[in-house]
């Protein structure tokens, strides 16, 4: 497999936090970039990883990652591809809810460069302490963040990578893209792909315990 580059592990964070509930606490309390001021809390998430790109309105006011439309789809995905949820840490690249005011709704915007690169921090700390062997980011902006540099999900998909720590990557599209696609016969396809696209993951990890 081709090494791939991805930010160091931060080493003061594996001295400082140990666990999952000493992680959650200190994201709870991040003030890294601006977005934790307009966001209710922090949603973050074992083998597997799964990195997606921020919480949405639901999981932002829920405090858990992919409960809302996006995360649907992604539990029917994961059923498909035969891995349980209950045995993936999904975490996002980006903790706190990016969003605008519409009247009283909140629309989801992208993340930006720079709110990307400074919540790497948190990613680092999490593969810290699951030390997954596989981690799948889900789109482009967790491609980033999982890879260290501006990804192409089209050149990078369906193949396993390698990062700078050894562990292995794969790269596909967010579960919350397929929402977008109108027709249903299109839909159901890039469906079937998302799910091998999972698929070739999981076998990979098969592959290491045999």
């Amino acid at each position: 497999m081709p090494a791939r580059d991805t930010p160091k592990l931060h080493p003061i964070t594996a001295p400082q936090l140990k666990t999952l509930n000493e992680l959650a606490l200190a994201e709870a309390q991040c003030t890294r970039c601006s977005l934790y001021k307009f966001a209710t809390q922090v949603v973050p998430r074992l083998r597997l990883m799964l990195v997606g790109e921020q919480p949405g309105d639901k999981e932002d006011l829920a405090g858990e990652p992919f409960v809302g439309p996006a995360g649907r789809i992604l539990d029917a995905a994961l059923q498909a591809a035969g891995i349980p949820r209950s045995g993936v840490f999904i975490t996002n690249a980006v903790k706190h809810f990016k969003h605008e005011m519409r009247g009283k709704r909140r629309l989801h915007k992208r993340p930006n460069a720079y709110e990307i690169d400074r919540c790497t921090w948190w990613l680092d700390s999490e593969r810290a302490i699951v030390k997954p062997a596989a981690i799948v980011a889900l789109g482009a902006t967790a491609g980033r963040s999982v890879f260290g540099r501006v990804v192409t999900i089209t050149r990078m998909r369906g193949q396993a990578h390698q990062l700078a720590d050894g562990t292995a990557a794969f790269l596909t599209i967010h579960p919350s893209w397929l929402l977008r696609i109108e027709e249903e016969a299109d839909k159901q396809k890039e469906h079937r792909k998302f799910v091998a696209d999972l698929r070739q993951a999981a076998k990979l990890l098969a592959d290491q315990a045999a």
